[in-house]
């Protein structure tokens, strides 16, 4: 099956640089070049991946991002951000984004970000057709994680979590009580190692803590370790199964 990406880029030099680039991997490739066609064709059409601009006409990224999110939770988004915008990026990963890309960035980072989130949406594409799902189950308490079916659950109720999402959690969860620095989570969830994109990591925390924690002020689960990184505190997570 032929993946598919949906570029939303007003800056025509830029979309057509990710159109040759991610061809030549075999992806096909839509194109729009204001925020209300690149809105309207998310929610019309399901695509692999969005790579989406932040300052785009009529619409801007980060409300299209708002609104494919609420509407398509599972869909993967890599934002694309202008180097000193920090606030955009930081926006962006709170409001859903999986990951991003400060321009100008260089074609094998394009290429490697895209192979990595495209290896997301290819695992949980395969847990929707797998049918036991026995083996992969990790229970932690009341946290209870099933990799082939791609679902997690607290005090018996399902958790609405992004393909990234799951994959941190699911990732901390099979290491408990071990911490990892944000660049090993990087490396780990995200399959790259690229220095100044800490805020992926962080941003992802927040989001998971505000879907677990009982109070995500004061995190029982997901830890933060100072001058270190994060954990998973096994205890942290209530009753029993």
């Amino acid at each position: 099956m032929t993946d598919s990406i949906l570029v939303v880029e007003d800056d025509l030099d830029i979309a057509d640089l990710i159109r040759v680039n991610l061809s030549e991997l075999g992806i096909a490739i839509a194109h729009a070049a204001c925020g209300k066609e690149g809105l309207s064709l998310a929610m019309q059409n399901h695509y692999d991946l969005m790579l989406l601009d932040v300052m785009l006409p009529e619409i801007n990224g980060l409300d299209i991002c708002r609104n494919v999110r609420a509407q398509k939770p599972e869909q993967s988004i890599i934002m694309l951000t202008a180097k000193n915008s920090e606030t955009d990026r930081v926006l962006g990963l709170e409001l859903g984004a999986d990951d991003y890309m400060t321009k100008p960035f260089s074609v094998r980072e394009l290429q490697a970000r895209v192979r990595a989130q495209l290896r997301k949406v290819h695992m949980l594409r395969n847990a929707r057709h797998t049918e036991d799902s026995s083996a992969s189950l990790l229970q932690l308490g009341s946290l209870c994680i099933d990799v082939d079916k791609h679902l997690v659950t607290l005090n018996a109720q399902a958790l609405e979590l992004t393909a990234t999402e799951f994959e941190l959690l699911n990732y901390l969860a099979r290491h408990p009580n071990q911490v990892f620095s944000r660049a090993q989570l990087l490396e780990s969830v995200w399959g790259y190692h690229h220095s100044g994109y800490e805020h992926t990591v962080n941003s992802h925390i927040n989001r998971l803590r505000a879907k677990i924690e009982e109070d995500a002020t004061h995190p029982r689960v997901v830890q933060t370790v100072w001058g270190v990184g994060y954990k998973l505190n096994p205890a942290g997570v209530n009753a029993a199964c």
